[in-house]
């Protein structure tokens, strides 16, 4: 069955330009970065102290009850905070996975208990977390799940590996899918489990990338031990719920913003060096409209989701286009540079940094022809 698609004009709510005033103050506070390197994609950047210090000031479970440590703020106002600090290229990896999907996913599946134990440390931005969905040999087939949890007397013991794990070497805890029912295939026989990082028989392992950065991580499980109260939800449910969680991933503005700081390097290099540039004009202009529609695109989908709505086509939609967008981006800006400009320069080595690490971008939170066939389907076409 086709599902409804709309991104109706978003109307910014009531009360945006004082919570825009006091995350900019913040900020003011506590600067991000001054090197617009580390500014590029920077929701994959760790500074545990930049998190606790969001925590500290009521920026992180902003949405979350109180009695979790959260602040019962409108959902719409967290976006615009989100939105805030990846525009700035503010430091916030440490914290992102666990602010962004872990929390919500204990919100809506956890048992008490885990909201308790989890919850007030996220919202301090004290307690990290990571995703564990990939696996070598699987590629962007996440129901290829071969890594085990095996029920045993008191919980479960697990074996396997997870590859491409952001921030495994930052967090306390993961948010695995195992296959819990032997002989299960597919998407069948899959459960979630939370598992504390420091574990016997738990090794992380980086993954350093082309310009030499350590963001991802391979976690292997060798006999691992697990209580049952880390198994979060139903077992054998694991595979609804974490397509439910990847709408998360999947909607927010990190979706368009990760080459952000190379578009404003440009813009103030180009003003600072005065001179007229008629193709350089013409690709700015279009890159800053292309933006600002991303931007609409994201803040209605958003505001599907916070109204209880199911944006999973929508925020596909989103996220293909944001990722041809951040994509695209130093691409056409290399292809019309012509500044005399040392190499250096801030745009020259952002511009080198995102040339190398932007191709990564349509692979993090599904590929393009995953997200292309979750949009067919969604819209009946197959």
């Amino acid at each position: 069955m086709a599902t409804a698609f709309a991104l109706p004009p978003f109307v910014q709510p009531e009360g945006a330009a004082q919570v825009r005033a006091g995350i900019r103050a913040f900020l003011a506070a506590n600067p991000p970065p001054t090197d617009p390197v580390l500014r590029a994609n920077c929701w994959s950047v760790a500074d545990p102290a930049f998190s606790r210090a969001l925590g500290s000031a009521g920026y992180l479970g902003m949405v979350w009850p109180t009695q979790y440590g959260g602040h019962a703020r409108p959902p719409m106002e967290r976006y615009i905070v989100l939105e805030e600090l990846l525009a700035a290229g503010a430091s916030v990896g440490a914290h992102w996975i666990a602010d962004r999907q872990t929390g919500p996913l204990l919100l809506r599946y956890g048992t008490e208990a885990q909201r308790r134990r989890y919850l007030p440390g996220i919202a301090a931005g004290t307690l990290f977390a990571c995703i564990g969905l990939s696996e070598p040999g699987a590629g962007s087939d996440l129901a290829s799940v071969r890594s085990r949890a095996d029920r045993v007397a008191g919980g479960w013991r697990l074996g396997g590996q997870k590859l491409w794990t952001s921030g495994a070497h930052h967090a306390h805890v993961m948010l695995a899918l195992m296959r819990s029912e032997p002989g299960s295939e597919r998407q069948q026989g899959l459960s979630q489990f939370l598992i504390d990082l420091s574990a016997p028989g738990v090794t992380i392992r980086p993954v350093i990338d082309l310009v030499g950065n350590h963001d991802f991580n391979e976690v292997f499980f060798d006999d691992v031990f697990i209580p049952d109260y880390a198994l979060v939800g139903t077992e054998g449910q694991g595979w609804p719920q974490v397509t439910a969680e990847l709408a998360l991933e999947r909607s927010g503005p990190e979706r368009y913003l990760s080459s952000h700081a190379l578009l404003v390097t440009l813009i103030d290099t180009a003003r600072a060096a005065g001179a007229e540039n008629p193709a350089l004009n013409a690709v700015i202009g279009r890159l800053v409209a292309e933006l600002w529609t991303l931007r609409q695109m994201s803040m209605a989908t958003a505001a599907k989701l916070a109204g209880g709505g199911d944006p999973s086509v929508e925020a596909a939609i989103v996220k293909d286009l944001g990722n041809d967008f951040e994509q695209r981006l130093p691409l056409a800006i290399q292809s019309v540079l012509d500044l005399d400009l040392d190499a250096s320069s801030p745009l020259v080595r952002v511009l080198a940094h995102l040339l190398q690490v932007s191709p990564s971008f349509s692979l993090r939170g599904g590929t393009r022809e995953i997200l292309r066939g979750i949009i067919a389907r969604g819209l009946g076409l197959r």
